[in-house]
């Protein structure tokens, strides 16, 4: 079992080099439809002043920029027609005009993800982890003549092989910490869960015996881990029963929330405990697949997301997303203040990561792929200053951020997508 970094894993030496800084983490998360960008967006530049939709981040504000002005210009139709929603996430990481094809010939890009994950991911066990609370498919026809791979996949490891994401938080716990069995079935998986217990209870001997030789600091981080995955296992475990039913006969996969907060949750623990204990220094999480139309009637929206995105400029509609748009920023506020709340070298795991939240639409009701609502969370390991809002230029390229982070990253790149330069003055 992973652990998180420790203090007594540094030099014993009073006289030798300080302990190594904690890795750099990057991680990118997306939400469909666009925003309500008049609740979305700061009235003013500089000193970062929060708007309704953005409330929630209070209590990471400075550790925030909230930048405006950027663009996905591939993901216009160019000539193409319509299919906004499947160029948008297509697009988003990678840059490039997806060939419209609702066949077997996708083509798209390589995302910054996974050119960051073949140079930093020979250093963990998974070069990145790829997550999100809706399937994805490979085949079909699901917007205006683009395949459904476009409009469910965000990471591409090649121009023709989209990446898929895992969306049951039991697989992932599985396959970070645990011997998970790759092609097993899920009555294959319920027989051997039956005979199987907590992770931890594997590992406490060992824990014990470690906890003998470690500072109190170290102590207190190594318990506040562990109580960390006891508690992820339970929520598992609650989410798996929620769903009712015989687990072996069920085709559903086991251990997935009936409630979609939970599930973001979930989730999102799961890619912090990667991170925490160095499984993985990369991640992209879709919260929904593009052109989604989840309802949202567990907060008093019972439309789908999709239909409401087209208001018209009715203020009814219009409100109802607001609501939407703020539910999204709670799930954010809940992931960065996890983050923030642990320590490690350098300050918290928050200083120490680049956070992309945004969309690959403005407002869902144009369809436009200008002036994207970004977030650029963390600090990048005393790189960015926080607490801004940022405005660019018109349709500067979402792909100059990504370059400038690859540099914050080591990773070299001259160019990604339709970038032009890096973004000067972020640091």
């Amino acid at each position: 079992m992973a652990l998180p970094w420790l203090e007594a894993m540094g030099p014993r030496s009073a006289f030798a080099a300080p302990a190594s800084k904690s890795p750099l983490r990057m991680a990118f998360l997306y939400v469909p439809n666009g925003k309500q960008m008049d609740a979305w967006t700061p009235a003013k530049t500089g000193a970062l002043e929060l708007t309704k939709t953005l409330e929630p981040l209070a209590a990471v504000r400075e550790k925030i920029t909230v930048m405006t002005g950027l663009a996905q210009r591939k993901a216009f139709a160019n000539g193409d027609g319509g299919g906004d929603h499947a160029r948008a996430l297509s697009t988003f990481l990678t840059g490039t005009q997806a060939k419209k094809t609702d066949g077997a010939d996708i083509r798209a890009g390589i995302s910054i993800d996974q050119i960051a994950a073949q140079s930093v991911g020979k250093h963990t066990r998974f070069p990145s982890l790829e997550i999100g609370c809706d399937a994805g498919a490979q085949s079909g026809n699901c917007d205006s003549g683009y395949s459904c791979a476009y409009s469910s996949s965000i990471s591409w490891r090649s121009p023709t092989q989209p990446v898929p994401k895992e969306t049951n938080p039991q697989y992932v716990f599985e396959r970070l910490f645990t011997n998970g069995r790759v092609g097993e079935t899920t009555a294959q998986r319920a027989r051997r869960q039956k005979y199987q217990k907590s992770i931890l209870d594997f590992v406490q001997e060992d824990a014990t015996r470690l906890q003998t030789q470690l500072g109190m600091a170290d102590r207190r981080k190594l318990d506040e881990y562990l109580s960390a995955v006891r508690e992820l296992e339970i929520r598992i475990e609650k989410a798996g029963k929620s769903q009712g039913g015989n687990l072996v006969d069920r085709p559903a996969p086991v251990g997935i929330p009936d409630s979609f907060e939970e599930h973001i949750q979930l989730l999102g623990d799961l890619m912090i405990l990667a991170f925490q204990t160095d499984v993985t220094r990369i991640s992209t999480f879709v919260f929904s697949n593009e052109g989604s139309g989840r309802s949202f009637s567990f907060i008093g929206v019972p439309e789908g997301h999709h239909d409401l995105s087209h208001h018209e400029s009715k203020e009814e509609k219009r409100n109802k997303l607001k609501q939407i748009d703020l539910f999204h920023t709670k799930q954010l506020a809940y992931i960065l203040g996890k983050m923030d709340g642990i320590k490690e070298a350098g300050g918290t795991m928050l200083d120490n990561t680049m956070l992309v939240y945004g969309s690959g639409i403005g407002d869902g009701n144009r369809h436009n792929h200008d002036d994207l609502p970004i977030v650029l969370a963390g600090r990048a390991g005393g790189r960015l200053k926080g607490g801004e809002h940022v405005k660019f230029g018109k349709e500067v390229p979402l792909t100059n951020l990504y370059l400038t982070m690859l540099d914050w990253m080591g990773v070299p790149c001259e160019k990604l997508g339709d970038s032009t330069e890096r973004l000067k003055g972020m640091a």
